[in-house]
C-alpha cells in the first residue's frame, strides 16, 4: 500500500527486504551492488530505466533468461522489483574472487588445475548453448569463485549482453564482448552466435597456461588482423613445460572461421579435460606476472569507472530513493576490489584505499588526458593561426 501511495510500482515493496552495501561494478545501463538479505549477501544490479528506455525487453529478456538458468557453475538468480526509475535484479553473490587472483592466492597452480578449471566453466557453456543461450562475455573478470572455501567451485556470471536464440541457427549482429575476447566475426560485425563463446574459451585457456593473451594489438583494426589470421605463437620459453594436448585444445577453439570451431560439446570430450595428460607444471610465476599488469590496467580503468558512476548518478531521476554512492571515486575503488581474495588484516589494502602502483596509474592517466588537451588546443591554435593568414594574404591580394 506504501509503494502505491508513493506511486512505486508493487514490486518495489520488495527493496526493503535488502540493505544495499559496496558498489560492485559499473556498465553502461546502470551499477551493481552488494546488499544483505533475510538469506545472506546478494549482488543487485540497478538499471536506470532511462538508458534503457525502448530497449526495456532487453531486461526482461535477461530476467526471463537468468530464472530459466540453474546450474552448479552458473550465478542463481533470487529476485527482481522495479522503481518509477529503474529496475532491481538480484543474483547470488559470489564472495570467493575472480578466477586469476584466487590464484595468485595459492602456493601452487599446475597445468592439471588448469584443465579442471577450464572443464567447470566449459560445463556451464555447454549448459547454456545446450539452452540456445550465447553468453557473448566470457572473460576471466565474469569466473567467479563461489565461496572462499578452497574446495569452491566456479561460477559463471554477468548475463547482461547474453542472448538467448529463438532457433538454432539464429545469428546476432550487434557488436558484443570485451576487447581481446571477442571472436572475429564479433568484430568484424558479421553474423555470430554459440561459437563466439568458444573462441573466448580459447584465449581464456591460452592466458590460464602462459600469463599473456594470444592476441596482443592494442587497436582494433590490428587486432582484427591478428584475430582473423589466427597464427596462434606457442613461445618455447613459456610453453616447453606445457602439453601438446593443452596446445591442441587450444587450436582447435582458436579457428578464425567459426564453422571450423569446436562446439561445446566436442570441446568437452578433448582429452586434455580429463587431466590425464595434463602436466604437474607450476603455472603461478607466469600467472602472477600477468596480474601484475592488469593491476596497472586496472589502476587506470579506475578513472574511467569513477567518471561512469558519476554520469550515472547525475541521471538519476527519483532523488528520494537514491541509490548511486555519493562519492564515485571511492565507489569505484570498492568495486574494483569487490571480486578480489581478502587481503591480510594490516596490509593497507582493501575498499577504498589505493595502492600507490593504483594512484601512479591515474596520476599517469590524468597527465595524458592533460597532454592531449594541450595538444588538441595547440591544433586548433596553429589552424585558426592558418586560417587568419589565409584571409590576410586574400585581402591584401584583392
Amino acid at each position: 500500500m506504501f509503494s502505491r501511495l508513493q506511486g512505486q510500482p508493487e514490486s518495489y515493496e520488495r527493496k526493503s527486504k535488502y540493505r544495499f552495501g559496496r558498489t560492485l561494478g559499473a556498465g553502461t545501463y546502470g551499477i551493481v551492488r552488494e546488499a544483505d538479505s533475510p538469506d545472506g549477501k546478494v549482488a543487485i544490479k540497478i538499471i536506470l530505466k532511462k538508458n534503457v528506455k525502448g530497449n526495456d525487453k532487453m531486461v526482461w529478456d535477461e530476467l526471463d533468461m537468468l530464472q530459466r538458468l540453474k546450474h552448479p557453475h552458473i550465478v542463481k538468480f533470487v529476485d527482481w522489483f522495479e522503481s518509477r526509475d529503474k529496475y532491481y535484479i538480484v543474483t547470488e553473490l559470489a564472495t570467493g574472487g575472480e578466477l586469476f587472483d584466487r590464484i595468485c592466492e595459492q602456493g601452487k597452480f599446475t597445468e592439471k588445475d588448469a584443465s579442471q578449471t577450464i572443464k567447470q566453466v566449459l560445463g556451464a557453456v555447454d549448459y547454456l548453448h545446450n539452452r540456445n543461450v550465447v553468453h557473448r562475455d566470457l572473460k576471466p573478470e565474469n569466473l567467479l569463485y563461489r565461496t572462499k572455501d578452497p574446495a569452491s567451485g566456479l561460477v559463471l556470471a554477468d548475463f547482461g549482453i547474453a542472448k538467448m536464440l529463438d532457433t538454432k541457427d539464429e545469428v546476432l549482429t550487434t557488436m558484443a564482448g570485451s576487447f581481446g575476447y571477442a571472436a572475429p566475426e564479433v568484430m568484424l560485425k558479421k553474423g555470430h552466435g554459440k561459437p563466439v563463446d568458444m573462441w573466448s574459451m580459447g584465449v581464456i585457456t591460452y592466458t590460464l597456461l602462459c600469463g599473456y593473451s594470444p592476441f596482443r594489438s592494442e587497436n582494433l583494426q590490428d587486432l582484427i588482423d591478428e584475430c582473423s589470421s589466427a597464427k596462434v605463437v606457442f613461445h618455447e620459453r613459456y610453453w616447453r613445460d606445457v602439453s601438446d594436448d593443452a596446445k591442441n585444445f587450444i587450436m582447435c577453439l582458436l579457428q578464425p572461421d567459426a564453422d571450423d570451431r569446436w562446439t561445446s560439446q566436442q570441446a568437452l570430450k578433448h582429452p586434455w579435460l580429463s587431466g590425464d595428460t595434463a602436466t604437474d607444471h607450476n603455472l603461478l610465476p607466469e600467472i602472477k606476472a600477468y596480474m601484475a599488469k592488469a593491476r596497472l590496467r586496472r589502476g587506470i580503468e579506475l578513472v574511467k569507472l569513477s567518471n561512469r558512476i558519476e554520469s550515472l548518478k547525475l541521471t538519476e531521476d527519483d532523488p528520494e530513493n537514491p541509490d548511486f554512492p555519493d562519492d564515485s571515486m571511492k565507489a569505484a575503488g570498492e568495486a574494483q576490489g569487490a571480486n578480489k581474495p581478502e587481503s591480510p588484516q594490516g596490509s593497507g589494502s582493501g575498499p577504498g584505499r589505493l595502492s600507490r602502483a593504483l594512484k601512479g596509474a591515474i596520476f599517469r592517466e590524468v597527465v595524458l588526458a592533460k597532454v592531449r588537451e594541450m595538444k588538441e588546443q595547440q591544433e586548433t591554435l596553429k589552424v585558426k593561426e592558418e586560417v587568419e593568414k589565409e584571409a590576410k594574404r586574400k585581402s591584401f591580394s584583392g
